[in-house]
Parts: structure tokens; C-alpha cells; sequence
């Protein structure tokens, strides 16, 4: 990993932004099956995080999440016009999957989801998945759709300033999803791909 992106990283995890969700670091239960993977636990519990949705792939194709949470997922909310958090933590979820893919770990996915859909059509977010990871999948869809999925997922995001230079301010947790046991954990910003690929392979170990 290069300098710049350890100090990025870090200055990104400092600053933080608006945060919908509570994280507090405790003790997991031993009845849990995933306790010794477990970095994280949320305030009142993760059962309501996540939820259905149907957005729109940057193939164009119509998608749920049962189409793209297959087994464990990365899932992360932000905008192609971010000028720094997102290619960030997007970058470090792509070389997540690659030291996934050279460990032998198989079966992770990663999804992109706009939080600016008025500016991040299919076109955008396919080309910045892609950029990010040929693995990684961008969605967008109508307002009322991303505010679904943007409610399902307890994600602040927040329109700031006017005209076409305007930015949004967002969390910026990436979400670790499984189609049977919902949310797993939450990978910060400032994390490395080394460390969340470590946490990810415990939870695959597991299942």
C-alpha cells in the first residue's frame, strides 16, 4: 500500500462523516456463530439494516438484491462525483477482492450504489464500478428507489450546495452483507484491504 493512501485513508476515517448508523466496539456473545470475526457491533442491533430493492446495473439491467448479494458482499453508498471518500474506500474494497481472489477465497462480491442518481446514470456507474474493480457492480435507479435503498441501509447522505459542482455529504461505512444472515459487520474507512480481507475470510470460514 502507498503512503499517500494510508494518510488518505486515515485523514477520511478522522474527519468522518454523517453517520447513520451507531457502532460501539464490544464483546460478541458466544452463542454467536461469527463472534470471533465480528469487529463491530451497532447500537440496537443490525437486524433492520438492509432490506429488498430494485435498481438498475451499469449493463442497464434490472437488478434486486437477490440478484447481486449472492454470498458475502460489500456494499457501499456514494457518487461518482466524489472528490475524495468514496475513491477511497471503493479502491480499498477492490483490492479487497483481490487479496481475497489470491488467498482463495471465493464467493465475495462488491456493490457500488449512488447516492446521486440525478448526475450517476447507468452509464456513470457502471464505468465507475468498473474502473474501480471489473468485478464490482454499479447501481443507480429513480430517486424513490435509491431513497429505499438509502432508508433500508440507516445511510446519511445530504445534498450540499447548488448548481452542477455540488457535492454530497454521506456516510461512508461499507456494509458487509449475506443473503441469509443479513448484515455480517461494517468495514470503516481507514481500513486496509489486507485487514478487511482477514475479517472476510473469517466470516467465510464460518458460514
Amino acid at each position: 500500500m502507498t503512503k499517500w493512501y494510508a494518510l488518505l485513508a486515515a485523514m477520511v476515517a478522522a474527519i468522518g462523516l454523517g453517520i447513520g448508523v451507531t457502532i460501539v466496539m464490544l464483546q460478541q456473545p458466544a452463542s454467536d456463530q461469527f463472534a470471533q470475526c465480528r469487529d463491530t457491533r451497532i447500537a440496537g442491533g443490525g437486524g433492520g439494516i438492509g432490506g429488498p430493492f430494485e435498481l438498475v446495473s451499469g449493463s442497464g439491467e434490472t437488478v434486486t438484491q437477490a440478484d447481486v448479494i449472492a454470498g458475502p458482499t460489500m456494499v457501499y453508498f456514494g457518487y461518482t462525483y466524489c472528490p475524495d471518500v468514496c475513491p477511497v474506500d471503493l479502491n480499498r474494497n477492490g483490492l479487497t477482492l483481490d487479496v481475497l481472489a489470491e488467498q482463495g477465497v471465493d464467493g465475495v462480491g462488491a456493490i457500488f450504489i449512488t447516492v446521486d442518481p440525478e448526475r450517476d446514470g447507468v452509464e456513470e456507474v457502471g464505468a465507475y464500478a468498473g474502473y474501480m474493480h471489473e468485478e464490482m457492480v454499479g447501481l443507480t435507479g429513480e430517486r424513490p428507489a435509491i431513497d429505499a435503498a438509502i432508508a433500508s441501509y440507516r445511510v446519511y447522505a445530504s445534498k450540499v450546495g447548488d448548481g452542477e459542482d455540488y457535492l454530497m455529504d454521506h456516510s461512508n461505512f461499507t456494509y458487509l452483507m449475506h443473503p441469509e444472515h443479513g448484515l455480517l459487520d461494517l468495514i470503516r474507512g481507514g481500513e486496509t484491504p489486507e485487514a478487511a480481507a482477514e475479517r472476510i475470510a473469517c466470516f467465510v470460514d464460518h458460514l
